[in-house]
Formats: structure tokens, C-alpha cells, sequence
């Protein structure tokens, strides 16, 4: 079996002592292929050392997460566009809208959303969304007639089977992480109802540790636990999964 991670923050300081175990622990467990989104500018460059570091299994990803859109946004967007050139990237993200942390810059949020999805009609490439409490608000953009041919994830979706439909409807898949595999989750009916071809999994580490590991730090060594419970969910083999997911994942990345 090879599994894919579609989200995990390897470059994150929660992994500075350790990163190489990290990434070897994940390889051990068939987890082969990690994609890795940055946040904001700052965070580009141990990206980018981890990735020239493991150029066979860490690929990046590069946008200005909502939670870090402040009130010079504008200035960060710039800082990291012209970075594009430097190494190859394989998507635009993480990028999105968040009402669950900070209200306070959400139409500062939305700005710099939109032209990230423009960057991401300019060069061709899929997004990587976050949506956190603003699903029908991320739906609504990613609608829009200009962007009808762009694809990409919605990161650790928690929405109805009405907004996963619909965002498949505009060319995205679903992606899943540890929240499924939490008893009080209720995400059992969307899981079930999604189906398996428009699906990634992802870890989201250091976050969102699947059960049996949560309150740990979380790491790509545990997709197959997160491909389990979808594997069970379904009723079917945890094969299939990897197979199924794997093959979305690099369709998606174009890899």
C-alpha cells in the first residue's frame, strides 16, 4: 500500500528536533508522498529546506493561511508571490476563510482569498482551502463563474453532504483527517456518503491527532489510522482506500 498525506506542517517548530524521524516513521508506515502547505512568508523558507531535504517524499505548497491575514496583507502577499520560481510548487494553499478564531480581519480575509485563487487560475494550479466555520462563504467565492475550472481540496471539511456536494460540483474533493476517527465526531453519515474517488486523507499535523494518539502531537505516521475508519466506514478494504485516495491525491497535484 502507498498512502498519501495531503496536509501535514512537517516545517512547523513542533517537529524542529525531530523532523527526519518524523518523515522516516511516515515512509516505514507506507505513508510515501507528504504535501506540505506554509502559512505565510515567513514559514517558506524551512519549507523549502525540508523539501530540497526529502525531494522524494515532502513536496510544497505555498499561500498565506487566513489565520495569519493581517492589516499589511497586501505586503505579505507580494513577499510571497515572488518567491514562485524558486522551486517547483504543487499548489496554492493554505489558503482560505476562517470565522471560528478572529472575526476582526474576515473581509481583509476574503481580499486576500480571491487573489490567490486568481494566482491559482493565472498558473493553473489546484488550492488548498480552509473553511473553518465559513463553508457556505468559501462555497460561494469558489462558485463564481471566473473560477470554473479550478480544483483543489477542502482542508479538513466538516461541512453537510450538501456542501461537500456542492463543492465537488465545482471541482474540488474532500479532505479527511483525525476528527473521523473521534467518537462525538458526527461525521459518520459524511463519510459514508462521500464518495471514495473524491477523497483525500490528511493529517493537518502537528493537529488533530487521530484516536488512538490524540493529546499527542500528530504526524504522517498515521494516516493508516485515519484510512482505517474510512475503510470501516464503508465497509471496505483499507486497499482500497490507499489506492483510491493515493490515485486523488496525485491527480489533484498533477503528479
Amino acid at each position: 500500500m502507498i498512502f498519501v498525506d495531503t496536509h501535514t506542517h512537517l516545517f512547523s517548530t513542533e517537529f524542529s528536533g525531530d523532523v527526519d524521524e518524523v518523515v522516516l516513521r511516515a515512509i516505514n508506515a507506507d505513508v510515501k508522498y507528504l504535501f506540505l502547505p506554509n502559512i505565510d512568508y515567513e514559514t517558506i523558507a524551512p519549507l523549502t529546506v525540508l523539501c530540497k531535504r526529502w525531494p522524494n517524499n515532502c513536496f510544497p505548497l505555498v499561500g498565506l493561511h487566513p489565520c495569519h491575514v493581517k492589516e499589511h496583507f497586501s505586503q505579505e502577499l507580494q513577499n510571497i508571490r515572488n518567491t514562485f520560481g524558486e522551486q517547483k510548487i504543487y499548489g496554492i494553499g493554505e489558503i482560505g476563510l476562517d470565522l471560528y478564531w478572529d472575526k476582526t480581519f474576515f473581509q481583509l480575509q476574503k481580499q486576500a482569498f480571491i487573489e490567490q485563487l486568481n494566482w491559482a487560475v493565472e498558473i493553473n494550479l489546484p488550492v488548498v482551502i480552509h473553511s473553518r466555520n465559513a463553508v457556505d462563504e468559501v462555497l460561494e467565492l469558489i462558485s463564481e463563474p471566473f473560477y470554473e475550472k479550478l480544483s483543489g481540496i477542502m482542508h479538513c471539511f466538516s461541512g453537510t453532504i450538501e456542501q461537500a456536494n456542492k463543492a465537488i460540483d465545482n471541482g474540488f474533493i474532500i479532505g479527511l483527517g483525525g476528527v473521523i476517527t473521534y467518537a462525538k465526531s458526527g461525521m459518520e453519515s459524511l463519510v459514508k456518503e462521500v464518495p471514495l474517488n473524491k477523497i483525500v486523507i490528511e493529517t493537518d499535523s502537528p493537529y488533530l491527532t487521530p484516536a488512538p494518539f490524540r493529546g499527542k502531537r500528530n504526524e504522517s505516521s498515521y494516516i493508516p489510522y485515519i484510512a482505517k475508519r474510512i475503510a470501516d466506514i464503508k465497509s471496505i478494504s483499507i486497499e482500497e482506500v490507499a489506492t483510491i485516495t493515493s490515485q486523488n491525491a496525485f491527480e489533484i497535484f498533477r503528479f
